[in-house]
């Protein structure tokens, strides 16, 4: 299943430059850094950088679940219309009345793609590698922070109880990803293990080679249980710079790209590009919203008013029109702009300098020493903001916050970091502020991760946002079964997180696909792009 990701880019960054320079030329001069001998059954797409790993339990990064979701499988999938789950790894499951307990059925004629039975112990093995503090799966082992226990029932069948009700318990359980466990139980260190580089799954795809900065290859998976992919053979090639994507895709070395928003309005309109290619815009409901990060142990962004003052610096209109070109939806808050759980009548926070500079006075950062930067206790108003490389749409924005904000005395250093070292900056609380992109769970959208104040350590709270009403709020909607009164619930976190400002919350990005023409059959669904059922027209 493609979906698009932030991962939701392109850079203008002169190391990225450097680099994208010297792609190009290998690939003019010597015709082997892209270039791949054009097999009509072959998909060929882009990825920014290399994923930080493919095991799915410690994977950091967006790009490694969109390579690992063709060799591992969960045990259930989403319909693509419904987005209800649907047997897969598992026939079957029940939920116990009082929601506490849940039993999974399982296929007993898969194979893993080196021949070994799957079976229930791989399940329960990756359950207790997710469970296990010494394994780097913090933020993944939230979702299961509720289960008590976790028991083989026979070779095909595993329940999981529940100390308390969950409503986002079904999603969590059975979108688990399950690993081999003769694979990984081999004695070493499980972070590390060489499988994390040479996945072997149940799925469709099977892993043929990985070249750091260079490719993935994926390759049909001849004894799949299911029925055949069309496609033979999946090709992720590392192109740091969208640019050089684009015009690699132009030139029928990729078949498959993430447009920006510049791209999809203004240059692909031409007859010739409509003779070869095809765009899709969608919008999920988990799709990606950017936003930044404020570092609330940091002193200039302790207080609200400061943090609010900063949400008015920044000019959304301006930015919806020039950059995105309207094809994003400002937001006020994490949730879905198009759901239930989003509060409609909350309205984005406008550009005003003049409301901006009254509430950092109210806040007292004011310019005491006449240097042209705000100060408080001797500390001035000056700090760093980090965001990935490759990404266009920060290389534009960020040189329009540095200006808006200088015109209120705060001076901003921009930082541009590769994904891998943004996210250990991340993790560490090593940073002032960040700018980023969330995607939206499956199935309720639990905010306890991103929000809850326990989760600024060892979770993703990486702001260190606490507030005991938004927890409570967070608690008691993930105990809450019935859609309508969770929704309230939700909406009275997104009220409040829209007071703190801990984010400033910027635009959710509908997925801006373009592939070749050759491929037919492609349908656009709630969940993205089916590969599955996609034809070859040689």
């Amino acid at each position: 299943m493609w979906k698009g990701k932030s991962n939701n880019g392109n850079s203008v960054l002169s190391a990225k430059a450097g680099i994208a320079f010297i792609y190009l030329l290998s690939f003019f001069l010597a015709g082997c850094s892209f270039k791949v001998p054009k097999d009509p059954y072959a998909v060929v797409q882009n990825l920014p950088t290399d994923p930080d790993t493919l095991n799915p339990v410690t994977a950091g990064s967006a790009y490694a679940s969109i390579v690992a979701g063709y060799i591992y499988e969960n045990l259930f999938e989403l319909d693509n219309e419904t987005l209800k789950p649907k047997p897969l790894l598992a026939t079957r499951w029940t939920v116990s009345p009082d929601k506490l307990q849940y039993t999974f059925f399982l296929r007993e004629d898969i194979r893993w793609q080196d021949g070994k039975p799957f079976t229930a112990d791989d399940v329960l093995y990756t359950y207790e590698k997710i469970q296990d503090p010494k394994v780097d799966a913090a933020p993944l082992r939230n979702y299961y922070r509720d289960v008590v226990k976790a028991e083989k029932l026979d070779a095909h069948t595993v329940r999981f109880t529940y100390r308390r009700p969950y409503a986002g318990a079904l999603y969590t359980l059975g979108l688990l990803t399950v690993l081999p466990k003769h694979v990984f139980d081999t004695g070493g260190d499980f972070n590390t293990h060489p499988a994390g580089r040479q996945p072997i799954g149940t799925g469709p795809f099977l892993f043929q080679e990985w070249k750091t900065g260079q490719r993935i290859v994926l390759k049909k998976n001849p004894n799949y249980w299911r029925p055949a992919y069309p496609i033979k053979k999946i090709i992720f090639k590392m192109v740091p710079d969208g640019e050089t994507a684009f015009q690699l895709f132009k030139k029928g070395d990729l078949d498959l790209i993430d447009l920006t928003p510049l791209q999809w309005a203004r240059q692909t309109e031409s007859k010739k590009f409509e003779e070869h290619f095809i765009k899709h815009w969608f919008f999920t409901p988990f799709a990606t919203y950017n936003y930044i990060g404020w570092n609330l142990k940091r002193p200039y962004f302790q207080d609200k008013r400061v943090r609010l003052a900063l949400a008015h610096l920044v000019n959304r209109n301006i930015i919806n029109e020039k950059i995105l070109f309207r094809l994003y939806f400002p937001v006020t808050g994490p949730y879905n702009p198009l759901g239930n759980n989003y509060d409609k009548n909350l309205k984005p926070i406008e550009y005003d300098l003049e409301r901006a500079q009254q509430l950092l006075n109210e806040a007292e950062w004011i310019d005491h020493d006449g240097d042209g930067l705000r100060d408080k206790n001797g500390v001035p108003l000056r700090f760093t903001l980090l965001f990935s490389a490759g990404q266009q749409f920060y290389e534009q924005l960020t040189p329009i916050l540095q200006q808006n904000f200088a015109k209120v005395g705060i001076a901003i250093e921009l930082r541009r970091l590769e994904a891998i070292t943004l996210f250990r900056l991340l993790n560490e609380h090593d940073f002032d502020a960040y700018m980023a992109a969330w995607g939206r769970g499956v199935g309720i959208e639990d905010m306890y991760q991103t929000f809850h104040s326990s989760q600024s350590k060892g979770g993703s709270n990486f702001v260190s946002y606490a507030n005991a009403e938004v927890d409570r709020l967070i608690e008691e909607g993930g105990k809450e079964f019935d859609e309508k009164k969770r929704s309230e619930i939700y909406k009275k976190i997104h009220r409040l997180l829209y007071e703190d400002q801990p984010y400033c919350f910027m635009f959710a990005r509908p997925d801006l696909l373009a592939r070749d023409k050759r491929f037919k059959n492609v349908k656009e669904y709630p969940v993205g792009l089916d590969m599955k059922e996609w034809v070859v027209e040689e």
